[in-house]
């Protein structure tokens, strides 16, 4: 056996699960193909949640802290602050570095490869020339892991993109922004002193610039703002796995299944369920993760599917920023429970 554990997939969850496995006194090897820090079209704001679990792991990436979220649409506009403390602003690519800095010095073994289907056999599981007593797929939204073991399931509903862009532009608020169109939603988020990351959600079937123009007051902001990065894509979103759990692997992140990113909660949640996962695996008791997923995913799972709901509804769509405004307790409460 070469390790106790193989993580396939080395972004933030990757390396998140890495690194608890690691301080749990496990072996542990990361497989993946790509050099450096791997970035993502993603919104970059972390909720206060996933800071407090980065702390926990020892990780506390630069960035820009922000006080809450602010909705904006046709003029009007709501405001939550959050309870638990700032969330912090930080670019994909700086995140996954502080990850991998804390996965390297507590000796996660690092292989570039592209992880073939994992072999199974009696006590052990095999990728990428590596052999383990199990092995973690977090390799994303399109999990070649997870369509390998048979485990994708056909996901309904309307599809969803993400493109995202950074702007060379100072932070104009300490708030992440989300500018409410009639069919796509933009994610300002301030990640350094002079650069601020807008991510598109969209229905897709068009350039970025095209999607930035739905919302006027954003885009005449970033009139005359430098790109400070290529754009960026992700999709389809929403992701289906048939369960998280099948012999001696596991799914965890966007891999075991992603409902919208809509709520900004995929890092708090996959940060989460990294560590439920190893606490299963420490316990040798791998079937219950399952469960533990369930519960961990829940709440992120029924918010953002409710708010998805009601926004995939025009004529409701446009309720959401002027009831968020009527209702600011509510709309608080809200945010407190997705961060």
């Amino acid at each position: 056996m070469d390790v106790d554990l193989l993580v396939v997939g080395g972004g933030p969850i990757g390396l998140g699960t890495a690194v608890e496995a690691a301080r749990a006194g496990m072996s542990v090897a990361l497989v993946e193909r790509r050099e450096g820090p791997v970035d993502k079209a993603c919104g970059e704001g972390l909720m206060p949640a996933a800071r407090t679990s980065l702390r926990r792991l020892g990780v506390e990436p630069d960035g820009v802290e922000f006080r809450g979220i602010r909705y904006l649409a046709r003029g009007r506009e709501a405001t939550a602050l959050f309870s638990a403390g700032p969330g912090l602003g930080v670019r994909r690519t700086t995140l996954s570095a502080a990850l991998g800095a804390r996965a390297d010095a507590l000796g996660v073994k690092r292989v570039r490869a592209s992880a073939a289907p994992p072999v199974t056999g009696s006590g052990w599981v095999e990728a990428a020339g590596v052999r383990a007593r199990w092995l973690v797929a977090a390799d994303g939204l399109h999990s070649p892991v997870r369509r390998a073991l048979g485990l994708d399931v056909p996901a309904r509903g309307p599809v969803r993109y993400g493109l995202r862009r950074h702007h060379r532009v100072a932070p104009w608020s300490d708030l992440v922004e989300v500018h409410w169109a009639d069919d796509a939603e933009a994610y300002v988020t301030p990640v350094a002193e002079d650069v601020v990351g807008v991510a598109v959600l969209c229905p897709g079937g068009g350039s970025y610039d095209t999607w930035l123009a739905r919302f006027p007051a954003l885009a005449d902001r970033l009139a005359g703002a430098e790109p400070a990065s290529d754009v960026r894509g992700a999709g389809p979103l929403r992701r289906t796995a048939a369960r998280r759990v099948q012999g001696r692997v596991l799914l965890v992140g966007d891999a075991s299944g992603y409902v919208d990113a809509l709520t900004g909660e995929g890092i708090s949640v996959g940060l989460a369920c990294a560590r439920e996962l190893v606490a299963c695996l420490v316990a040798d008791r791998p079937q219950d993760y399952e469960a533990a997923w369930r519960r961990t995913t829940r709440r992120y799972r029924v918010l953002t599917g409710g708010l998805l709901r009601v926004a995939h509804r025009p004529l409701l769509r446009r309720t959401i920023v002027p009831a968020a405004s009527r209702l600011p307790r509510v709309f608080r409460g809200i945010v407190d429970q997705l961060g």
